[in-house]
C-alpha cells in the first residue's frame, strides 16, 4: 500500500504508530477528518494476518466515523484505532495504560471508545492516563451500557422510515421481521411491542428466540427463512450484508431499517432495492444513537439531554430520504451526500473567516 497516495485520495490527516515494547502494544490511530471537531472513533483490538490489514482496517473505519458523526449532527470528526492482537490473550493492563498515553500526547484531536475486542475494563485504564477517552465505567461520569439508546435510535429511524414508505410513522400493526436478538434487538422489540407491532424474530441463538416469543408474542422463524417472511419493515439486526444477491429477491418488505452494520454487501445493492421502491434506513445514520450518546459525555453525561439528541435520528433520515427523492439517488448515497454537504460548508465558513481575518491584518 502507498500510504500517502491513499490518504491523498480520500482526504486523511493523519495515521499514528504506536508501539510500546514491555506490554506489546502495536496499535494504529487513523484519523480522517477534524472538520467538525475533535475526531471520535473506537478502539478495536484484533488478530490482523498483517500490518498492512490493520492499516487498512484502520483507514476504513476511521473514514466510516467521519461519515457517521456528521450525519448525525454531531460537533466532531472521524478517526479510529485497531490494536493488533488476540483480545483473548494478548491484553495487560500496562498495553492500555500505554496507548493512553499515546492519546494523551495527541492533545484531544483524538477521542476514543469501546469497540470489537476492547471493553469497559479497558477504556478504564486508558482512562488513566488520558481524559480523552468516553465509554467508561458509571462511577466515572459515563453513560454505561450503551445498547438501550442505540435501540431508542433505531426505534426512532424505523418510524422516520415508516413515514416514508406508509405516510405515517405509526408502528402499530405493523409486521417487523427482525433478523437477531442480541441487546439491542431485544430493547427495540419491546418498544415495539409497545406500540403494537406484530414481531416475526429469528436468531441462532435459541435462547434469546425464545425469550422473544414469550416476552413479545412473536413469531419465531428458522434464521435462513426470515427474508421472505410477508412484513411491512425487515429488521437486520446482526450480521452485515445480508442485503445481497441471494436475499433482495426474497424480500416482501417496504422498508429496511435495522441496526447491524455494512447491511449491503455492496454499493449496487443499495442501488437495487432503490429501483424496486424499498425504503432503506442507512445503517450508520439509524444506528447511530451509541455514538451519540457517549459524544454526551464530553459535556458531562445527562441522560436527558442525550435522549433528545438520538430522537434527531428521525428527522436525520428525513433529511436523507428527501435528497434520495430530490437527486434521484439511492438513500445510502444520498446519507453521503448530506454528510458531505455538512462538511465542505463548515470548510467553507472556517476559509472564508480566515480570509477575512487576513484581510483585516492586511488592512493594519
Amino acid at each position: 500500500m502507498e500510504i500517502f497516495t491513499y490518504m491523498e485520495k480520500y482526504d486523511y490527516e493523519q495515521l499514528v504508530f504506536c508501539q510500546d515494547k514491555n506490554s506489546g502494544l502495536k496499535a494504529i490511530i487513523a484519523i480522517h477528518d477534524t472538520t467538525l471537531g475533535p475526531a471520535l472513533g473506537g478502539t478495536r483490538m484484533w488478530t490482523y494476518k498483517s500490518e498492512a490489514e490493520a492499516i487498512e482496517d484502520a483507514l476504513r473505519l476511521a473514514k466510516g466515523m467521519t461519515y457517521k458523526n456528521a450525519a448525525a449532527g454531531l460537533e466532531l470528526g472521524g478517526g479510529k484505532t485497531v490494536i493488533i492482537g488476540d483480545p483473548k490473550t494478548d491484553k495487560n493492563p500496562e498495553m492500555f495504560r500505554a496507548f493512553g498515553r499515546y492519546i494523551q500526547g495527541l492533545n484531544g484531536r483524538y477521542i476514543t471508545a469501546e469497540d470489537v475486542g476492547t471493553t469497559v475494563h479497558d477504556m478504564d485504564l486508558i482512562h488513566m492516563e488520558t481524559d480523552f477517552v468516553t465509554g467508561i465505567s458509571p462511577e466515572f461520569g459515563s453513560s454505561g451500557n450503551p445498547s438501550p439508546v442505540t435501540a431508542y435510535g433505531i426505534y426512532k429511524g424505523m418510524k422516520a422510515a415508516a413515514m416514508e414508505a406508509f405516510g405515517s410513522d405509526s408502528l402499530e400493526g405493523k409486521t417487523v421481521a427482525v433478523q437477531g436478538i442480541g441487546n439491542v434487538a431485544f430493547t427495540l422489540c419491546e418498544h415495539l411491542h409497545e406500540e403494537g407491532a406484530n414481531l416475526i424474530v429469528t436468531d441462532i441463538n435459541k435462547e434469546a428466540v425464545t425469550r422473544a416469543v414469550h416476552a413479545f408474542g412473536a413469531t419465531a422463524v428458522d434464521p435462513d427463512d426470515i427474508y421472505g417472511v410477508d412484513c411491512d419493515i425487515y429488521a437486520p439486526c446482526a450480521l452485515g450484508a445480508t442485503i445481497n444477491d441471494e436475499t433482495i429477491p426474497q424480500l416482501k418488505a417496504k422498508v429496511i431499517a435495522g441496526s447491524a452494520n455494512n447491511q449491503l454487501k455492496k454499493t449496487v445493492h443499495g442501488d437495487i432495492i432503490h429501483e424496486k421502491g424499498i425504503v432503506y434506513a442507512p445503517d450508520y445514520v439509524i444506528n447511530s444513537g451509541g455514538v451519540i450518546n457517549v459524544a454526551d459525555e464530553l459535556n458531562g453525561y445527562n441522560a436527558n439531554r442525550a435522549m433528545k439528541n438520538v430522537e434527531t435520528i428521525y428527522d436525520s433520515l428525513l433529511k436523507i430520504f428527501a435528497i434520495s427523492k430530490r437527486d434521484n439517488i439511492p438513500t445510502y448515497v444520498a446519507a453521503d451526500r448530506m454528510a458531505e454537504e455538512r462538511i465542505a460548508s463548515v470548510r467553507a465558513s472556517r476559509s472564508q473567516f480566515l480570509l477575512n481575518g487576513h484581510h483585516t491584518l492586511s488592512r493594519r
